[in-house]
């Protein structure tokens, strides 16, 4: 019996998120102390097995009510469900096209997944799921499906499949790993395989500064309550949204430069500046407000990592990093230092 297993981790963005979905600019790093892992075996039939993560028995109504205030009514079968489909569709339309490479044989699966990666904090931890269940079905049916393309797949997939308003940032950097600059302009903008596919940099991981990563589980919410209506206000021709789009890219293509030239305080700076857009232009939880002051304080910069719930930033010493840990983690949050590899 075939076991094929195969992971995605956590994401941070660095600098010029939220403008990757509206054709801006963002680096973004990859975070492997958190990953999804997708299980996928012969089976006979197809089966998508429930993980912890899809909580149906509780102890009280209690312990029900607090499960939904902390992670909302999502779990990960609709992702894995939602990737199964879309993945079954591309490969069919790719036949249709005349590819070769992409027929899917009738063998049959069984599924789980499970997951570390804190939940609706803002770390990709939806994205990561859907990435490795694509992984998991490419080598299961043995289909090749270019790098540049997957990310446009599996955004694909919690937009039209799922009604998610969302960027590719978490996909890109999912699929590459490491650091990248990614570039949304239109001019970059080409089709691969009836998708838009755009221009992704990897960049040197040595060229970061130290970073530190604070979460936490306080009064998380699903990323679609911060992005449906910020695409909405865009989408009306919003003139703040539509300028902070255009300031955000900027600060990521400022910032790539400031890694290549090894310029540390200029990325502070710059990570700074992009959560100060980001407080003008949408409304925030008091309590994620307060990490980033909390490590500001410190002598850190910090921004979001996404969508709220967990914050990055730069810091200078180990005095600074251990001032960090210990003042955030006064205010419940965990602290750690990113691996990106």
């Amino acid at each position: 019996m075939r076991i094929i297993r195969q992971r995605a981790y956590a994401r941070a963005g660095l600098v010029g998120n939220p403008s990757d979905g509206y054709n801006g600019k963002t680096i973004s790093v990859i975070v492997k102390n958190f990953w999804a892992e997708v299980t996928m075996y012969e089976w006979e039939r197809i089966e998508l097995l429930p993980s912890q993560e899809d909580h149906s028995r509780f102890d009280s109504i209690d312990e029900l009510v607090e499960d939904v205030d902390l992670h909302g009514y999502y779990g990960g079968l609709r992702l894995i469900k939602a990737t199964v489909k879309r993945f079954a569709e591309f490969c069919r339309a790719q036949e249709a096209a005349g590819r070769t490479g992409f027929e899917l044989s009738r063998e049959r699966f069984a599924v789980r997944y499970t997951s570390n990666i804190p939940r609706q904090v803002g770390l990709a931890g939806s994205s990561a799921i859907i990435v490795a269940t694509l992984r998991a079905l490419m080598e299961f049916y043995r289909v090749t499906i270019p790098q540049s393309v997957l990310p446009s797949l599996a955004l694909s997939i919690e937009k039209e499949e799922l009604g998610i308003s969302a960027g590719l940032q978490d996909r890109v950097i999912q699929v590459y790993g490491g650091v990248v600059f990614m570039d949304f302009a239109l001019e970059k903008r080409r089709q691969e395989f009836g998708y838009d596919c755009y221009a992704y940099e990897p960049l040197d991981p040595g060229l970061l500064p130290p970073l530190y990563l604070a979460y936490t589980r306080e009064r998380s919410e699903p990323t679609e309550v911060v992005h449906n209506p910020l695409r909405a206000r865009y989408d009306r021709g919003d003139p703040e949204v539509v300028r902070a789009m255009g300031e955000f890219a900027g600060f990521a293509a400022e910032a790539r430069e400031a890694l290549l030239g090894r310029q540390v305080d200029r990325l502070a700076e710059l990570m700074n500046r992009n959560f100060d857009l980001r407080r003008q232009i949408i409304p925030l939880a008091p309590n994620h407000v307060k990490m980033i002051e909390t490590a500001r304080a410190a002598g850190a910069s910090a921004k979001y990592c996404g969508s709220g719930g967990a914050i990055i930033g730069t810091y200078t010493g180990e005095s600074m990093y251990h001032e960090l840990k210990r003042s955030l983690e006064a205010i419940h949050c965990s602290v750690l230092r990113p691996i990106v590899e």
